[in-house]
């Protein structure tokens, strides 16, 4: 068929927006215009600037997008430099930000000229891992009980019998088992190397599902998340027990940097650290005791090809002020729920891997494997921390409104 008769019959309805590229010889790019054209012509609208892309459709449908018709553009600025004194991420680094928030950019990048004048920030990677928590039926609880605790001690045997058999990369090395009346969760932890792992786990436990039911006939496997992984919403399991990378960022600053570049004394942030990000995150039952940690973790996982719904978990954390016997200002945040890759979802699109290789982050990591995701969270987390410095300086001094007025409006 011809290109205007395919928009045509898309449009009618008569060829479904899916079965398109069965009609260009799997041409995706061309199957693309036809969907925006045929929706253009549909819907009576334009859609000339979501039609200008530089990233090639064949390198993303099946894969990353399905019904593509183009892209949403997003601005990306750029923070930096930032000294972070990691375990993995060492020297100055530029920190890709994509968002529509004036003010954000330049916020993030007073606090890293800040942290830098202050000698850097330090960083430590607490823990790394991923969950994932099917859920099992069992007769009663004394049969969940009698499940949870083989699988316990068969680590290594479902490590070797299900998930070698899906993944390389992928290693079990932990269950924590929540039993509910006759309902077993079984909340599996798993080392993902560089990969944010999420799909790497999900097939990992379905292959453990099948070993299970095999070994216990009258168990039924329900579901394979039975929302104690926790993915993608609030909670506070994550919060406690930690998903994806745990990560800790943390300077002391001189009171003549935080006069000098900031505005404000080591004591008004330290009060209003306390008062607002504790006290009443406190009383609004926050699992978020900071001030804008997701401004920060949402702009990244834009501009690097997280999986955007995880910035959930990633507004998790505590930021702590104080000021130190020397009249300097100790801060500190905690990110206990940090699910980054530098590898496969969205860091394959092509824009998103230039934003990682801006960091020197891009791809997989060498020795030992995982190095380049764990670098990444410590450079996350030092932007989280620049982050939270210049907007609870902002606050301090009252400049928070004049900085909205000059850079948001």
């Amino acid at each position: 068929m011809e290109f205007e008769e395919l928009v045509e019959k898309v449009a009618s309805g008569e060829i479904k927006l899916h079965q398109v590229e069965r009609y260009t010889d799997g041409d995706k790019k061309l199957a693309t215009e036809i969907r925006r054209r045929a929706l253009e012509k549909k819907l009576g609208v334009k859609l000339e600037d979501i039609g200008h892309y530089s990233i090639d459709p064949n390198r993303l449908i099946g894969k990353n997008i399905e019904n593509m018709i183009g892209v949403v553009q997003i601005p990306m600025g750029v923070a930096g430099p930032l000294k972070i004194n990691g375990e993995y991420a060492k020297g100055e680094f530029y920190i890709p930000l994509a968002t529509t928030e004036g003010a954000l950019v330049a916020s993030v990048n007073r606090g890293c000229s800040a942290l830098t004048e202050a000698g850097g920030v330090k960083t430590t990677l607490i823990d790394d891992k991923m969950a994932r928590a099917p859920l099992l039926k069992c007769p009663d609880a004394r049969k969940a009980r009698e499940v949870a605790e083989w699988v316990q001690n068969n680590l290594d045997y479902l490590q070797e019998k299900a998930v070698s058999k899906v993944t390389r990369h992928g290693k079990l090395r932990g269950v924590k088992p929540f039993i509910v009346g006759n309902n077993l969760y079984l909340r599996f932890e798993f080392e993902t190397g560089d990969a944010m792992g999420m799909n790497m786990v999900t097939i990992s436990s379905e292959e453990i599902m099948k070993v299970i039911e095999e070994k216990f006939p009258d168990v039924k496997y329900l579901a394979l998340s039975g929302n104690l992984c926790v993915d993608k919403k609030p909670n506070a399991l994550n919060f406690i027990e930690g998903r994806g990378k745990t990560v800790i960022a943390e300077a002391v600053i001189p009171r003549e940097v935080v006069e000098k570049k900031l505005k404000t004394t080591p004591e008004l942030i330290a009060e209003v650290n306390y008062r607002k990000n504790l006290v009443g995150s406190a009383q609004a039952a926050s699992y978020g005791f900071n001030a804008h940690f997701g401004n920060i973790v949402g702009a990244i996982f834009l501009a690097t090809g997280q999986d955007e719904a995880q910035i959930t978990e990633g507004s998790h954390g505590i930021t702590l002020a104080e000021v130190t016997p020397e009249g300097d200002l100790y801060i500190s945040i905690t990110m206990p729920s940090l699910e980054i890759g530098t590898v496969g979802g969205g860091t394959r699109v092509p824009t998103q891997r230039e934003a990682l290789s801006i960091m020197g982050v891009a791809g997989g990591g060498g020795n030992p494997p995982g190095s380049n995701a764990k670098k990444f969270a410590e450079i996350v987390a030092g932007a989280v921390l620049a982050g939270e410095l210049s907007l609870l300086a902002a606050i301090a001094a009252k400049h928070l409104a004049k900085a909205h007025k000059e850079l948001g409006r």
